[in-house]
């Protein structure tokens, strides 16, 4: 029998904005084009020297381990004439702009490197550093495409004290690189390692408050592994809260990055993190500390995205709420800075709508908005969206929950 004080799902209204097409138009619309192209892997699609360069790297893996040598990477067989084999082939190539020989050392090096670290192992290794979870460097959601997006937030290690229980000797910062090379190869156990497929992954490195000096060791360390051991391993590398003098080191060590590694890189300043976030991943799936909607253990609802255009306001309805009834409710904007309210308004003519939220200024660094309110008698719940204080068109995302207790 069911427990007659326990919540009940009830159907949900769907929401009727005042102004349909904002609710409709997806943020997709405004997203920001990266010139990179990904690879698509399709040996068909390569040209005519590039296949050459391929059939010659299978040959020299051939001569030097033999149709019995221990050649495998991330599971694959490498020798095995597949289409995952030549995903993983094709990166060694990208890295060296297919000059084979090249290609084959970076290989050969990797090869031996992974069977020393045993790094087919490592993402079954318990290596400790829970207070570093979900923290310093975490996998978590995936992008518009489908691409894993691995999080890197090195502000926390400002302070001495945990600075020096991670790094305070060799086999701390030893221990260290193996925790974050464990994060990366659970991330690429992920990867379809197939043509047309997702092959790589997203990394998104906040820079608050990192100390840079400090990790200048671990970082130039982790840099030398991924490049020397993951080639092609990424797909976009986004930087946000890049403080003002980023720009200035960009200008120095830019010209000695290739066009294609530079075209990875999208850089957002400080207070922009949810506006640059959203325009590759879903906010449902964008950690809540970067403005998103994705919360430790909650449910991951997708939400509906609409813009608000500068100088107007949208009021969104969301009707068909019953009396005794809960509604939760997650809304964020990117770039904030507009005003935000929330009220009730009852469906019976003579009864007074209710202030549940009062008209208040959203700033750039404020959290997604999460409130809930029990109606007394039944109605809707108007969100109120206004940009009058801006000529950018804001791109933005809601979702909701009602749920209402039945006493029999």
């Amino acid at each position: 029998m069911e427990n007659p004080h326990s919540p009940i799902s009830i159907p949900e209204a769907s929401p009727k904005p005042y102004k349909k097409s904002f609710v409709t138009t997806l943020m997709e619309a405004a997203s920001l084009r990266s010139p990179f192209k990904e690879d698509t892997y399709f040996t068909s699609h390569l040209k005519a020297s590039e296949k050459k360069a391929l059939q010659e790297l299978k040959d020299k893996l051939m001569a030097s381990y033999g149709p019995d040598g221990e050649c495998t990477m991330w599971g694959i067989p490498l020798l095995a004439e597949d289409e995952k084999a030549d995903v993983v082939l094709l990166k060694f190539l990208r890295a060296r702009d297919f000059r084979v020989l090249d290609s084959f050392r970076m290989l050969q090096k990797c090869l031996a490197w992974r069977k020393e670290f045993k790094a087919d192992s490592v993402g079954e290794e318990d290596l400790g550093f829970k207070e570093l979870e979900g923290v310093v460097a975490y996998m978590h959601g995936y992008d518009r495409e489908g691409h894993p997006v691995c999080y890197n937030a090195y502000g926390v290690f400002k302070d001495k004290d945990m600075y020096e229980r991670i790094f305070g000797d060799e086999e701390k910062l030893n221990k260290f690189l193996r925790w974050r090379i464990q994060v990366l190869e659970r991330g690429i156990s992920l990867l379809h390692f197939k043509p047309g497929g997702i092959n790589s992954i997203i990394q998104v490195t906040d820079l608050k408050d990192m100390p840079k000096r400090e990790l200048r060791v671990a970082s130039n360390q982790i840099l030398s592994l991924f490049q020397d051991n993951y080639p092609e391993m990424v797909a976009r590398k986004i930087f946000i809260n890049v403080p003002w003098y980023f720009s200035v080191l960009y200008s120095m060590f830019g010209p000695f990055l290739t066009q294609r590694t530079k075209s990875k890189f999208v850089i957002s300043r400080e207070g922009h993190a949810a506006e640059t976030l959203c325009k590759f991943i879903r906010p449902e799936d964008v950690p809540v500390q970067y403005g998103g909607l994705s919360r430790p253990n909650d449910l991951q609802k997708p939400a509906s995205e609409f813009t608000v255009k500068g100088g107007e306001k949208v009021n969104i309805q969301i009707e068909g709420i019953e009396a005794g009834a809960t509604i939760t409710w997650d809304l964020v904007v990117g770039g904030w800075d507009l005003e935000y309210s929330a009220e009730f308004v009852p469906n019976k003519e003579d009864s007074y709508t209710i202030a549940v939220e009062k008209p208040r200024k959203l700033s750039p660094t404020e959290e997604a908005i999460r409130n809930s309110y029990t109606s007394k008698e039944s109605g809707k719940l108007v969100l109120s969206v206004v940009n009058t204080s801006s000529r950018r068109k804001k791109v933005a995302a809601y979702r909701y929950t009602v749920r209402k207790s039945t006493l029999e």
